[in-house]
């Protein structure tokens, strides 16, 4: 490992889901979190008493609207139907989504200042009503209350390196102990339902050979993966027959990576690299990408594309999985500070199919294939959260504390409900360049 476990620790509070539990469950002792690491989620905002009472106000008329049973402190439960929120301090839980919307309101679950007995559920319920939670009148003025992104977290080359950094080197081990035996973290393709843990590796492979597919990866396939992950995808099309170069921003996933293509008998097809994926150069026959271009950021959405057509030989296939949300929804939030951007992919913004489509044309480039799978990755996160609540023990035994363990708990289970409600999707791609260019040989 290149970093201790409490500079791990500490970094993921710097950058910044249960198994349904049983009611009993719900009255557990809230984790004491370290100021130094967690300074946020420790002291909390001090907050106006005025803006906390409106916020109570606000938020108790929205769930009361939801089919949600909650519970303020000692006060009796509300509600006849849905999941059961529970608000253990419902002061600093409305002062928290008062001060800081939805970060507060995350920051108040690593707290252990509320619980659900279905986690997944309560948040599902939240996501499919998310655009009338808030008031018509206080949605206007967004730009007032919500948060903007920090600069510091623009991908430049260099903060798209410590971006990456803060998630993806956190630790190989953390990562071993949810994932499939394949490392893959993106969504798999399950061949039946119901889906259980066995199936994981198998629709991981299912959904990797798809996109080797849509690139018409095979023997002799000159390709290029842009996110290395920890060498999956790049191990299958090797086995193809083809010549992979595959670049990464993340030691830790390069280092595990290498080690693996080693073992299989490909270093010899297979070069990672620690590059950014503006500074790569040759060109290619196929170029995959897997959901890495939500890390991308929408000011460099541009140079992204362009930068895949650079690339791209004449007759070339670019194949791309993409978590996706609708097109309103990105252009409202598209400059809003997020809980997940504070505490899990800092500098990061998930694209709609409709800003994927425009910034593909205006590189050069065709969108000929688009398919959907969403729910395919409803169940994949499922799997990875049970299996992550499952080794809570292992987690700790890393040197993770209770307060990271709640974030990312939180994390799998509010990624999960985004996909179940439809707030999110996740798509296959194939690009194609639209015309023949003049590094081609001239126009058609």
């Amino acid at each position: 490992m290149k970093t201790s476990v409490s500079d791990r620790t500490a970094s993921s509070a710097a950058a910044g889901p249960a198994a349904a539990a049983p009611a009993a469950a719900l009255a557990t002792d809230r984790p004491r979190a370290d100021a130094a690491r967690w300074p946020d989620v420790a002291h909390g905002p001090r907050g106006s008493a005025t803006r906390t009472a409106v916020t109570r106000l606000l938020v108790q008329r929205a769930l009361a609207a939801l089919p949600l049973r909650t519970a303020l402190g000692d006060a009796p439960v509300t509600g006849d139907e849905g999941p059961l929120v529970r608000v253990h301090d419902p002061e600093a839980f409305f002062r928290r989504i008062g001060t800081d919307g939805l970060i507060g309101f995350g920051e108040s679950y690593m707290a252990g200042e509320w619980e659900a007995d279905d986690l997944v559920g309560a948040l599902t319920v939240l996501a499919s009503h998310l655009t009338s939670l808030v008031p018509r009148p206080l949605q206007r003025l967004r730009g007032t209350w919500a948060r903007r992104r920090p600069s510091g977290q623009r991908n430049t080359l260099e903060g798209a390196r410590q971006n990456v950094h803060r998630h993806y080197d956190l630790s190989n081990d953390l990562f071993a102990l949810f994932l499939d035996p394949t490392m893959t973290y993106s969504s798999a393709v399950f061949r039946k339902r119901p889906v259980v843990w066995s199936d994981l590796a198998d629709a991981q492979h299912r959904k990797i050979d798809r996109l080797l597919d849509l690139a018409g990866v095979g023997d002799g396939t000159r390709l290029l993966e842009i996110g290395t992950g920890w060498g999956e995808l790049a191990l299958r099309a090797a086995a193809r027959g083809a010549r992979v170069v595959s670049v990464t921003l993340s030691q830790e996933q390069r280092d595990l990576a290498t080690s693996r293509i080693a073992q299989a008998g490909h270093a010899d097809r297979v070069s990672v690299e620690l590059c950014d994926y503006r500074q790569v150069t040759g060109r290619y026959d196929a170029v995959v990408s897997v959901e890495m271009i939500e890390a991308v950021g929408a000011d460099y959405w541009p140079v992204y594309f362009d930068t895949l057509e650079r690339l791209l030989l004449p007759g070339g296939r670019i194949a791309l999985q993409a978590i996706t949300m609708p097109h309103a929804r990105m252009l409202a939030t598209r400059t809003t500070y997020t809980w997940i951007h504070k505490y899990i992919f800092p500098g990061g913004l998930i694209p709609s199919v409709e800003a994927i489509a425009q910034h593909t044309a205006a590189a050069g480039l065709r969108m000929r294939e688009n398919d959907g799978y969403g729910g395919h990755y409803a169940e994949t996160l499922r799997l990875w959260r049970e299996r992550f609540t499952q080794r809570s023990a292992e987690v700790d035994a890393l040197g993770f504390d209770p307060v990271f363990r709640r974030m990312w708990e939180f994390y799998l289970a509010y990624s999960e409900a985004g996909f179940r409600a439809g707030y999110l999707d996740v798509r296959q791609l194939l690009l194609t360049r639209a015309t023949t260019t003049a590094r081609d040989g001239g126009l058609r």
